[in-house]
């Protein structure tokens, strides 16, 4: 009777792995669209390897996926070598999906899907930085630049975030030497800048919190229902009720505030007239959310 329980828990570990890849592989594409549609038809370069691809685009002709496949093949060989074998199998499929991504969408776009420039740089970073939050969130990485500092951090006490905008600021800045044009130098620089806070508004909006009080009779039920089906721990609180008098117990879980919606209807399918109060949280920390720096 119990031997079902360890079946269904790996068939729901799978299907969330699973999950997990298509999500991310949706983010790659929506990455790989912003350059192809947006930025590169444009003559607009942005940061990363795809700022250093289109570069070499435009001054050999070579496809942007080409040259993107190529390095980023030769850097994770090298951060094989030198940050070992488990370097990451996402980083990899990551690298490989992006490049097929932008070999066939420029392919088969060859012209901007906006006339304006600034719109341009405006779109192509919002969803640039969207598909590589959308990567981030999943666990995965595209790879470029973050490798590079990855490998330098190893080696030298700077932190991996300020090497990143280092090798941006260089990358862009050396558009004004194959386009001559400063002008495409500054939207270079607006798209850098709608990238990083679009990547900062996805992070940011996966890692918000939900603290749920969940008051209810039926407290063992949904305890058990929730450590089930969203996999989060619960704490129960002695509690006494004013009107009646009788002692009772009281459900304090933490979500993501994604999973809410979900908490809500195993509640509600338990104990229709349970009595929820649920409060945003700053920061939560802890196994299952954000690890303690300092």
């Amino acid at each position: 009777m119990f031997r079902a329980f360890p079946l269904r828990t790996t068939k729901q570990d799978v299907l969330k792995e699973m999950r997990r890849w298509v999500i991310m592989t949706f983010g790659l594409f929506i990455n790989a669209f912003a350059w192809t549609a947006f930025l590169i038809p444009s003559k607009i370069i942005g940061g990363g390897l795809s700022g250093i691809s289109t570069i070499i685009f435009y001054m050999t002709g070579i496809p942007v996926g080409v040259v993107y496949l190529i390095i980023n093949i030769l850097l994770v060989l090298i951060a094989i070598k030198i940050l070992g074998a488990s370097f990451g199998v996402k980083t990899i499929f990551s690298v490989l999906v992006l490049g097929g991504f932008l070999s066939l969408l420029q392919g088969l776009i060859k012209e901007p899907l906006v006339d304006d420039i600034f719109l341009s740089a405006v779109l192509g970073g919002l969803l640039a930085g969207a598909g590589i939050g959308i990567v981030f969130n999943q666990g995965g990485s595209t790879g470029g630049t973050d490798i590079f500092a990855m490998i330098i951090n190893k080696y030298r006490n700077i932190s991996p975030g300020r090497l990143i905008l280092y090798f941006d600021v260089v990358i862009i800045s050396s558009s004004y030497f194959v386009f001559d044009s400063v002008e495409r130098l500054v939207y270079g620089f607006v798209t850098m800048a709608i990238v990083a806070w679009s990547i900062d508004m996805i992070m940011a909006g996966n890692r918000q919190s939900t603290q749920i009080f969940i008051f209810s009779k039926y407290y063992e039920e949904i305890s058990k229902e929730l450590n089930e089906h969203i996999n989060r721990g619960m704490t129960l609180l002695d509690a006494q009720g004013w009107y009646s008098r009788e002692p009772g117990k009281i459900v304090l879980v933490v979500t993501r505030k994604h999973e809410m919606p979900h908490v809500l209807r195993i509640i509600k399918s338990i104990d229709p007239d349970a009595f929820i109060s649920v409060a945003s949280v700053m920061g939560t920390y802890g196994k299952g959310f954000e690890n303690i720096r300092g």
